[in-house]
């Protein structure tokens, strides 16, 4: 960055700063990676400098062809890797996405259906403080008390009662595997639309370890940033029959020139995914979370729903003298990173929570095995035991 030391060495110190951040400390973050090389240098290139209003073809600025090639790579690497119908690659983030589904398929003031934040679901999946919360009526469904795991027959019931015209399933915390086929039954009981939000396991279902919903959802929206371990950003995918509809809503309904950037880096991003080094990546982030799982159990630490079937898993501190934020801040003190998180109906503020959530991710791309899960869990223990004392 020798260009940047030199004109704002203020902001280089900064992001020198971040870099050893970073490296030095041990992120377990379940929504933070760490991004390809290939996918940092398609960020910083020239397309960072091109405005490209509308969609390959039909765009309102001229000199658009480079654009156009590589946002058509992105699309068809998209489908090609999840086997979807139609692709849009547009949206700058996971919540656009989903604002874009509500504003192609909805009206203000229909009623949607999503998990429960506190269950592990999404500001925008009907949070009160979320768009999702103040445009629609929201009604949230939860895990079950006692297994802390989804019952579909219980969510069949609430789907009947309300009849939402749009039912989401997907999750941000949540552990489990998801049924997006028993989810597309529901939905086509009470003629609601499904859209299955996979932010937290595109990469799972990319490497084939984590079922595939494109076959059940209308419409499906995902990050690439976390599990695909690309650019900040989200995409769409959806059946045909929604196409026209879904383009309108991102562009022009909620967005301008799109950051074609980041597009060509979700391209790099698709195709990095569909090789077998990322499948092995995926495997190992599998493993490292089911070790830590395994080694807090030992420790006498409670997981909600027992387990994990993915990069993440959420620790319960309810029965612990310290609470989630606590134990963050006593984390981040000794440079290990974890995000304080809900556990199902918890009695603490969102801002305090009674849990943690972890997640393998970032540490996978640093090469960690199961030893090093395991030694991490130990590490964790060792300095919440420490500030008791």
């Amino acid at each position: 960055m020798s260009t940047l030391n030199t004109y704002d060495p203020f902001i280089a110190l900064i992001i020198a700063q971040e870099d050893s951040r970073q490296k030095e400390g041990i992120t377990l973050i379940a929504s933070e990676n760490r991004a390809h090389p290939a996918v940092l240098e398609a960020l910083s290139s020239s397309l960072i400098n091109k405005y490209a209003e509308g969609y390959p073809g039909k765009r309102y600025y001229a000199g658009c062809e480079y654009a156009d090639a590589a946002e058509l790579l992105a699309l068809e690497r998209c489908k090609a890797l999840f086997k979807g119908e139609h692709a849009n690659v547009q949206p700058h983030a996971g919540s656009s996405a989903n604002a874009a589904v509500y504003a192609a398929l909805l009206n203000p003031g229909d009623t949607i259906m999503g998990m429960s934040m506190a269950s592990g679901g999404h500001l925008t999946h009907g949070s009160a403080v979320s768009f999702s919360g103040k445009f629609f009526n929201a009604i949230s469904y939860d895990v079950d008390p006692e297994t802390e795991v989804l019952n579909y027959n219980t969510i069949a019931e609430l789907a009947e009662k309300h009849r939402p015209k749009l039912i989401i399933a997907g999750a941000s915390s949540y552990s489990r595997i998801i049924d997006a086929q028993k989810f597309a039954e529901i939905a086509q009981s009470v003629d609601a639309y499904l859209l299955v939000d996979c932010a937290h396991t595109a990469g799972l279902i990319a490497a084939g370890l984590y079922p595939n919903p494109v076959l059940y959802a209308d419409v499906l929206t995902a990050t690439t940033h976390k599990t695909l371990r690309g650019p900040r950003g989200g995409f769409i995918l959806c059946k045909n029959e929604f196409k026209e509809r879904i383009d309108r809503a991102v562009f022009p309904g909620l967005q301008g020139g799109p950051f074609m950037h980041s597009i060509a880096a979700k391209a790099v991003t698709f195709k990095l995914a569909s090789e077998e080094e990322f499948v092995a990546y995926q495997k190992q982030a599998l493993s490292n979370a089911q070790t830590m799982v395994t080694t807090f159990k030992d420790l006498g630490y409670r997981i909600v729903s027992d387990g994990t079937d993915t990069h993440l898993f959420i620790i319960d501190l309810s029965n612990k003298k310290f609470n989630g934020r606590q134990a963050e801040l006593l984390l981040e003190q000794e440079h290990i990173y974890v995000s304080r998180s809900l556990i199902p109906f918890d009695k603490e503020k969102p801002w305090i929570t009674s849990g943690i959530r972890i997640g393998t991710l970032a540490t996978t791309a640093q090469e960690y095995k199961e030893q090093q899960a395991e030694s991490t869990a130990v590490l964790i223990d060792t300095i919440l035991k420490k500030s008791l004392s």
